[in-house]
């Protein structure tokens, strides 16, 4: 075994455990995001579908996307049990444990559109359907040597891939599921269900934000020249700028540095620079995150005028700052980076590359909602609906899912005053 191809094995490894862990920060940012009632469903389930959809990416997704096949999907290598691929100067097992792990972020992102109001069975079924009829072709199309990437289309590490798929699903659900009870009034305004914990959305952030180190930087799938470094650079930089942008845009339009936007601002950073990390100098870094916190300060307000409830923002900061970051590349990626496609607009690339991101974005995202859709549709008239009842939904999931709460000293110390 030479040394190139274990350090190689190592590096992504610690890459993948990275990656898991940002599903403890998705826990968080979930929990912290939506109301103390939900908090014990929401992290369990979140779990329980990590594991789902870990198996159906052993017995399934992984061959539908890497596998021998044509353009549209891959045709072999199912349950996969170890062996080294061709090609990759890095363990076989290391690569799947990696992409085992993308796939399991897309997912939970999609849960995002569920929160608060589904019924766990819903989590458990579209858990199947999603890891196999909705990511993998998608990431075959870009990742597998599908059509798209025979098109040059430029996704380091998932803007398009993991995030937009997640979050156009999330819009088929959260379309199909309708709002909570009491997010929006007769007269269309809409009311604020804070998050019951801000202190647990901002450690969710610091754990998303260092576990996406190993989400883009270990997507380099090697040590060579220590190109992880440059990646990672990439990555902080358009975070910190997604945080900053947001606080701002925020101070000047509402008066206040608000925290949760704050936040988001820095997941949109993140979202964004997943896909051009690889391909941008650093000055471009700063500034697609930037335009990121930007983007989804303006798109949840968007989505809240539209009547969309999107408890954890992930339509805004997962889908249009994925969609940004995709189109970034068009513009950004340079001579010398971009080993993928063509180099932008402003490195003399011209409109090519530009257009087939769009292209890329347009196809995956339209995929990605219309097939959500159909099968939630399908789930919904088969599972007699989606949704707890109304007095479920008001007693909370907590109870009325798992028949204990999340915080149940809190509960009952509220039940003692109440008696009193």
């Amino acid at each position: 075994m030479d040394t190139l191809y274990l350090m190689n094995s190592i590096w992504v490894i610690i890459g993948a455990v990275l990656v898991i862990i940002m599903i403890g920060g998705f826990i968080l940012l979930e929990t912290g995001s939506t109301r103390m009632k939900n908090a014990g469903h929401i992290a369990g389930k979140t779990i329980l579908t990590f594991g789902i959809s870990s198996i159906m990416f052993w017995a399934a997704g992984f061959g539908l996307i890497f596998g021998k096949g044509n353009p549209l999907i891959g045709l072999s290598d199912f349950f996969y049990s170890g062996y080294d691929i061709d090609g990759l100067s890095l363990s076989g097992a290391v690569f799947f444990l990696s992409q085992l792990a993308f796939a399991g972020i897309s997912l939970t992102i999609a849960f995002g559109g569920f929160a608060e109001r589904a019924k766990l069975s819903a989590y458990l079924v579209f858990a199947v359907l999603f890891s196999v009829i909705v990511y993998p072709p998608i990431a075959h199309w870009i990742w597998g040597g599908g059509w798209l990437s025979e098109h040059g289309k430029q996704d380091f590490a998932g803007s398009t891939v993991v995030h937009l798929t997640g979050a156009t699903a999330a819009l088929s659900a959260t379309i199909l599921l309708k709002p909570r009870m009491g997010k929006f009034n007769k007269d269309g305004s809409a009311n604020n269900l804070a998050g019951h914990n801000q202190v647990f959305t901002a450690l969710s952030v610091l754990l998303l934000w260092v576990g996406w180190l190993g989400f883009n930087a270990g997507s380099t799938l090697s040590v060579e020249k220590a190109f992880f470094g440059f990646v990672a650079i990439n990555t902080n930089l358009a975070a910190a700028a997604g945080t900053v942008a947001a606080m701002m845009i925020t101070w000047i339009k509402v008066g206040k540095a608000d925290m949760p936007m704050m936040l988001n601002g820095a997941i949109a950073g993140l979202v964004a620079i997943t896909a051009s990390c690889a391909f941008v100098e650093t000055w471009a870094a700063v500034l697609i995150g930037f335009i990121a916190g930007i983007l989804g300060f303006y798109s949840i307000r968007f989505f809240e005028k539209i009547k969309i409830d999107d408890p954890i923002a992930a339509l805004s900061v997962h889908g249009t700052a994925g969609i940004w970051g995709t189109l970034s590349t068009g513009f950004f990626a340079t001579k010398g980076l971009a080993t993928v496609g063509k180099p932008g607009l402003f490195y003399g690339g011209g409109l090519h590359q530009l257009g087939v991101q769009a292209m890329g974005v347009i196809t995956c995202a339209a995929f990605a909602f219309i097939v959500s859709f159909i099968l939630l549709a399908i789930m919904k008239k088969a599972m007699n609906g989606l949704r707890v009842t109304e007095e479920e939904e008001m007693i909370g999931l907590d109870m009325s899912e798992h028949g204990s709460y999340g915080y149940p000293e809190l509960v009952k110390s509220e039940q003692k005053l109440k008696a009193q």
